[in-house]
């Protein structure tokens, strides 16, 4: 297994790159905005449940075929970006106001953590950072190697679900704090939520093998 040294600098190297906010990050901020806090950690568990099934096709070497067949590329990227400009369009035509953490209903919050593992999980970039990243802190003469990639990747979601909340805390009090005050309505609201996943969509199609 891994020796401390190696170990910490993994996590120093990976709380550097969660920290810094990408589509996931940007998909929680606007959940968290629309409807509270809940809504947000529903979305961060709902993402890590996702992430972790890529962890694990990481580890038994499935995300390779990501980096060799545009093909493959392609489909999981478009199906990705179909999924999120569904989402936007869905929530743009929605007649429901923003919901308050207090308010949201379990099968609402049952139904983001779903979206959210689907968003997840059709994400490419997703799987192919993780058999870009973790594989650099293997360490191939101690043996083990699936289970060190998959313990790594593992420790990566978990540090993912601390980062995440944090922004979708700190996201969701904005947004119930907005609401209460009227500095934003539930149509603006909405609005903005539908803005922001229709841009990731078109992100997520925009995506280019070439530059992963």
């Amino acid at each position: 297994m891994l020796d401390l040294q190696s170990f910490g600098l993994f996590i120093i190297a990976a709380l550097t790159l969660l920290t810094i906010p990408g589509p996931s990050v940007l998909y929680v901020i606007a959940r968290s905005v629309d409807q509270g806090r809940q809504a947000g950690m529903a979305s961060v568990l709902g993402n890590a449940f996702g992430s972790a099934l890529l962890a694990v096709a990481a580890a038994l070497g499935l995300t390779a075929i990501l980096a060799s067949s545009e093909i493959a590329f392609h489909l999981v990227k478009y199906v990705g970006a179909a999924y999120l400009v569904y989402l936007g369009i869905s929530r743009f035509f929605s007649k429901e106001e923003a919901a308050t953490a207090v308010t949201a209903p379990r099968e609402r919050l049952s139904r983001i953590f779903t979206q959210g593992a689907i968003v997840a999980a059709l994400n490419p970039k997703t799987a192919l950072f993780f058999l870009a990243f973790v594989p650099q802190f293997v360490d191939a003469s101690q043996g083990g190697i699936w289970e060190q990639t998959l313990f790594l990747g593992m420790m990566l979601i978990l540090l993912g679900i601390v980062t995440d909340s944090i922004y979708a805390l700190l996201a969701g009090t904005a947004g119930n704090w907005l609401t209460k005050h009227g500095l934003i309505s539930g149509k603006m609201n909405r609005n903005l939520t539908s803005g922001i996943y229709l841009a990731l969509g078109i992100l997520f199609a925009l995506m280019d093998p070439g530059k992963r």
